[in-house]
């Protein structure tokens, strides 16, 4: 899933001519997809360029130019009128430390002042994320390595775990929205359209939550996981951890969940961890929501 950019989405940067540094910021288009992905490998990031082609897709996205080479990268995507995320935010290394990405960063959030903007912080960028407006609301823990056969989890009866069904799409937007706190339909559409699988938790006959494998960086990525409780969570985990058993997987889970020790007994290690924060009113959650227990991806959250 691809496109090309068929007009500035940031208009406030009109007929920009490069900075007193020579940086000049500009729309990013599909044809810049092979320079981000060659600088996320330059961080050691595990995005292959189909992951890239993946997130452009709905993204909007900026890059920084300097002497006609990328040198830096900066993405958003709009959910419905009044919530966004931002990520990819890349700087690099050689040109660090000289507010390229805190221009990016004040570009990317031109237009967005009336919306609630989620996002991932690693520990080096949390500062300029502050400074911006940006407030910590949790956190992320990174799991992964060759997964493990897992033993299923026992489910109350009347709960069952089933394949997702060819006309349940709708009913999947919803649990995400619920459970992210923003409408993301057109994301989950297309996790679903690469999915390797996708199973969902019933109750008597209706969707209480559901997980997605699909192909990601050096293997395969779990998420997102939404549950209306731990158990629940650990056996749409345990079912696709078992699918991918012996291949290199990877999971995001919120720090709060509860999951961290069981992860490990499947040989899914924490490596890893990222700074939840938001700007602007903070995510709804309905009572009685489901709660999304492991994201799709730092950038898309």
């Amino acid at each position: 899933m691809t496109k090309m950019l068929l007009k500035n989405p940031f208009p406030a940067l009109g007929d920009t001519s490069p900075a007193d540094d020579g940086v000049l910021l500009r729309p990013m288009t599909e044809a810049d997809l092979p320079h981000a992905q060659a600088l996320s490998a330059e961080l050691r990031w595990p995005h292959r360029l189909t992951d890239w082609e993946h997130v452009f897709a709905l993204a909007e996205g900026l890059v920084a130019e300097r002497d006609g080479k990328i040198i830096a990268t900066a993405l958003r995507w709009l959910w419905g009128e009044r919530h966004a995320t931002v990520g990819l935010i890349i700087v690099t290394p050689a040109c660090q430390g000289r507010r390229i990405g805190h221009r990016l960063l004040t570009a990317l959030l031109d237009g967005l002042d009336h919306h609630t903007v989620l996002l991932q912080a690693t520990m080096e960028g949390r500062g300029l994320y502050e400074r911006l407006g940006f407030v910590r609301t949790g956190e992320i823990r990174q799991h992964q390595g060759v997964a493990q056969p897992a033993p299923l989890i026992a489910l109350p009866e009347g709960w069952r775990l089933r394949p997702a069904g060819q006309n349940e799409a709708q009913a999947l937007h919803r649990l995400d929205a619920d459970a992210r706190g923003m409408p993301r339909p057109q994301l989950i559409d297309s996790l679903l359209a690469q999915a390797e699988a996708c199973v969902v938790l019933d109750h008597d006959g209706t969707q209480k939550g559901f997980a997605i494998l699909r192909r990601f960086g050096r293997g395969h990525v779990i998420g997102p996981v939404i549950a209306p409780d731990t158990e629940g969570a650990k056996a749409l985990i345990a079912h696709l951890a078992g699918t991918n058993a012996g291949r290199f997987t990877r999971i995001d889970i919120d720090f709060d969940s509860g999951l961290a020790e069981w992860l490990e007994s499947l040989g899914l290690l924490r490596v890893d961890a990222a700074t939840t924060m938001v700007r602007g009113e903070p995510l709804q959650h309905p009572d009685g929501a489901p709660r999304l227990f492991a994201i799709v991806t730092q950038a898309l959250c």
